[in-house]
């Protein structure tokens, strides 16, 4: 055996030896995972027990990036923490999470990304559907887009908080990242259609417009739509979707990110109807309904400001057409359980025709 040999055999040994070790401590937090679940069981008496905390979540990932010292990135840690607990939620109690589909959309990475690969997850055609079937309790949560940094904020989500009495329990980024797929060649060669969503087209028009301005462009109504139709229009044809949608279909990947903002990422939120703790790290997101009258804006602003709490985004909301009011939606820094919150929302309370408390939630961790 050469020396080399020796040197590697010695390492491998030593991480099988590391892998075994690493295998029993995944097999004792299971364990633990499930004591867990018995606790909650038992003491939770006619009521629901609820396994799922978010601000756990999101206290466990914040101390596994700020422990870590390398030579693993913070946020790869961060995500095999995050399956980790996914795989033991799973035993205590499998998570249903229903997300705006199809399968292969980017709301449905969203929603790996902040539940894990464990949870199951069910594509719904609306966001009015996503939130009909977490009120009626056939999805522990839902995963719905919110804010896209190339198109703004997603407005029907917002007016389906005043449809639907559900919270906020979280929110995840998802940085977004667009693909050519093709189906059997290899190369940006002789291809002669393009099918993609309008949303898409707008975030890779100029790379688009630079490699294949004679092609045919086709607008679909989805990323997985654009594949089935690239398969079916066989080798000239390509789509524009993201990873996950390749893999489900068995694409290849000809060009990689080929978006026009290099930084593009869409906020998407968690809601249930769950209240959720303090993490240390919060944000709150509010409804408020004020006379529709000149200055009112101001004057909402002016308590923030007294308080010395950071608005994080602010969009008016129309009321119906006949209604005197206007309609804000508005995210803050901080937790309703805090009492500066608590000050500012009385005040708000008293000076508004109608405030709704939407919600307090860790800010994202990944």
């Amino acid at each position: 055996m050469s020396d080399q040999e020796t040197e590697l055999k010695l390492l491998r040994d030593q991480i099988d030896s590391i892998d075994q070790q690493i295998h029993a401590l995944l097999n004792d937090r299971a364990r633990c995972a499930q004591s867990v679940a018995e606790v909650k069981e038992r003491y939770q008496g006619d009521r629901e027990a609820v396994f799922y905390r978010p601000e756990r979540e999101a206290q466990v990932l914040r101390r596994v990036m700020q422990r870590n010292d390398g030579p693993l990135a913070d946020h790869e840690v961060a995500r095999l923490f995050r399956e980790i607990m996914s795989v033991c939620l799973a035993l205590e109690k499998p998570m249903h999470v229903a997300f705006l589909g199809p399968e292969g959309t980017f709301t449905q990475q969203a929603a790996s990304k902040h539940f894990g690969h464990s949870a199951h997850c069910i594509p719904f055609s609306t966001n009015d559907e996503v939130f009909r079937e977490v009120e009626s309790g056939g999805a522990h949560y839902g995963v719905v887009p919110i804010e896209s940094s190339s198109e703004g904020v997603v407005t029907h989500t917002l007016d389906l908080f005043k449809r639907f009495n559900l919270k906020i329990c979280g929110e995840v980024e998802l940085r977004i990242h667009h693909h050519v797929l093709r189906a059997a060649e290899e190369g940006l060669d002789n291809i002669t259609r393009i099918y993609l969503p309008q949303q898409t087209l707008s975030q890779c028009r100029s790379w688009l417009d630079t490699h294949f301005l004679s092609a045919e462009r086709i607008l679909v109504s989805s990323n997985a739509e654009a594949a089935r139709m690239a398969i079916q229009h066989g080798a000239e044809a390509v789509a524009i979707a993201s990873d996950l949608v390749a893999d489900l279909y068995q694409l290849n990947i000809v060009a990689r990110n080929i978006d026009d903002q290099s930084d593009n990422s869409t906020r998407y939120l968690i809601i249930g109807d769950q209240e959720v703790g303090e993490s240390g790290h919060d944000k709150t997101s509010i409804l408020v309904t004020v006379p529709d009258k000149a200055g009112a804006l101001y004057e909402l602003l002016q308590h923030f400001h007294q308080h010395k709490i950071s608005l994080t985004g602010i969009e008016t909301r129309p009321a119906s057409p006949e209604s005197p009011h206007s309609v804000f939606y508005i995210d803050f820094e901080g937790h309703a359980a805090n009492q500066h919150i608590q000050n500012v929302l009385q005040e708000l309370q008293s000076d508004t025709v109608e405030l709704k408390l939407l919600g307090s939630y860790p800010v994202a961790v990944l």
